[in-house]
């Protein structure tokens, strides 16, 4: 494993802990499930959707 495999390893766990892979594994939901069938957000629709969300009904979260 190189230096590049490790770096590459480090930004997808790095990413995935910190939420930011939401749209990432949205648009696979969307593509997968719905097979187009669904109109897809755009990443800054899917973000401030997502934040409205929180707002609204807040969970357990740092910040």
């Amino acid at each position: 494993m190189g230096v590049v495999d490790l770096a590459r390893g480090v930004r997808w766990y790095v990413r995935g802990l910190m939420g930011e892979d939401a749209y990432d594994k949205y648009l696979a939901h969307v593509q997968g499930e719905h097979g187009g069938a669904v109109p897809v957000m755009t990443e800054r629709e899917f973000w401030r959707d997502r934040t409205d969300r929180q707002d609204t009904s807040p969970q357990g979260r740092c910040c």
